[in-house]
């Protein structure tokens, strides 16, 4: 098969088609690691769940281990533009070849079982970083904790950035039961770091699954490791923190703070297990994460004059943050617009309500099946007193924001990670680096 038929044969995929393609339980995953050999015993493994920010904490760790002088694997999802960004070894992406082979080897087991996406890219990912002999991989769960198919690793560490309210449908419909779900991932005698605990009734889901596991459990918000934390003019952030002294942090977003304080805590636990990090790897790899791991699409800045931002939260917990932002950053400029789809398998309610009413809004619909028509969108925004136009594509409506705007406005993209990923392409230094 071609990489394109081969990524056809995997379908249908969460990536397009949302939960319908979600399949629980852990059994063919475990018939699947049986088959490829148990691949993942074979390094040491740190696990990240979390509704937000499991992504930077993920990409963040993976940089400074790399600074570090070790070689590491970086599993996470979804991807922006192409497959093969889910599976990075040193940064430099899984080959399509590897990817073509892996599932023609595997063929008869796939169509005998009917493995779901996520379980064979899984399989995919374990299996090559094994090939490539790496001495870590950060997984990023999927969704969850307890039955997602990264959950048969036995990490040297845990951790579970923060918790909110998303894929209700199968992780619950209050936050106590999605902590539930996502304390799945803590293992007996290991180490567990919580980046943002928010209420004590979650706090209190973490204590408990904890010390039935007999696991050491730390409250990031409470290990002080980070001493002070800035935001420049520029937007870049400067930190303090009582190991690694002064350093400054590529990602812009309010949320990258808290982030910040989850991986110093993740640090601190693997120097106590003799994992030797100097405070350069530490230092460069906050510096110059993106291009050391390839992640996009926080708050990342694409194009100045007019200013052009575009982020991936997608629910209401990450929209807190970022109009909080937007709020923030748009005094410094004219007219702020604001190119919006999103999944019509989110709950939108709760994040059209919050959204800034001063704003000139441009819906669209990312190219996927599982994008809400931009027609709904529209409708529903309305109804929140959010104005603009309909756009049937997101490159449309990005071409739509940068003619109407002046070099002092600023334009945000958002709403959905596919929306982020229409866009990217349209700015070809940014496509390059992914």
């Amino acid at each position: 098969m071609t990489y394109k038929e081969t990524l056809h044969y995997l379908s249908p995929t969460f990536q397009e088609v949302g939960a319908s393609a979600y399949k629980p339980g852990l059994e063919r995953s475990i018939m699947l690691d049986k088959l490829l050999n148990y691949p993942h015993q074979h390094y040491r493994t740190i696990h990240v769940a979390g509704t937000n920010g499991k992504g930077s904490v993920s990409h963040l760790l993976a940089a400074v281990l790399r600074n570090a002088n070790y070689k590491v694997g970086l599993y996470t999802s979804p991807h922006l533009v192409d497959f093969c960004e889910r599976i990075r070894v040193n940064g430099k992406k899984i080959s399509r070849r590897y990817v073509i082979d892996f599932v023609e080897r595997n063929k008869p087991f796939i169509d005998k079982h009917n493995p779901s996406f996520f379980e064979l890219t899984t399989g995919l990912a374990f299996e090559y970083f094994r090939y490539k002999k790496v001495d870590f991989a950060v997984i990023e769960t999927g969704m969850g904790g307890r039955l997602d198919c990264t959950n048969i690793i036995k990490p040297v560490l845990s951790i579970i950035t923060n918790i909110s309210l998303d894929h209700t449908q199968y992780l619950g419909n209050t936050l106590v039961e999605i902590a539930g779900e996502k304390a799945g991932i803590i293992k007996p005698n290991v180490p567990v770091v919580i980046g943002e605990a928010g209420n004590d009734e979650v706090r209190r889901v973490f204590l408990d699954k904890a010390e039935a596991m007999q696991s050491s459990i730390y409250f990031a918000e409470e290990t002080k490791v980070l001493l002070s934390s800035r935001k420049q003019k520029n937007g870049v952030w400067e930190f303090y923190s009582i190991d690694y002294g002064k350093f400054t942090g590529e990602l812009r977003g309010l949320v990258q703070e808290q982030n910040t304080q989850t991986v110093l805590t993740a640090l601190y636990l693997l120097e106590k297990m003799w994992v030797k990090i100097p405070v350069k790897a530490v230092k460069k790899a906050f510096e110059h994460v993106t291009e050391l791991t390839g992640l996009n699409g926080r708050w990342q800045i694409v194009q100045t004059n007019p200013l052009i931002i575009c982020d991936t939260g997608h629910n209401i917990g990450a929209w807190e943050s970022l109009t909080l932002q937007l709020k923030q950053e748009s005094k410094k400029h004219q007219t702020l617009r604001i190119v919006l789809g999103m999944s019509g398998d989110k709950a939108i309610e709760p994040v059209l309500s919050i959204l800034p009413k001063n704003a000139v809004y441009y819906f669209t619909q990312a190219s996927i099946s599982r994008a809400m028509p931009v027609r709904s969108l529209a409708k529903q925004a309305k109804q929140h007193r959010l104005k603009g136009k309909r756009h049937k594509t997101v490159k449309a409506a990005v071409r739509a924001a940068i003619k109407d705007s002046s070099p002092k406005d600023m334009i945000f993209i958002g709403g959905s990670t596919f929306v982020v990923g229409d866009a990217l392409p349209l700015f070809p230094k940014i496509t390059n680096k992914l």
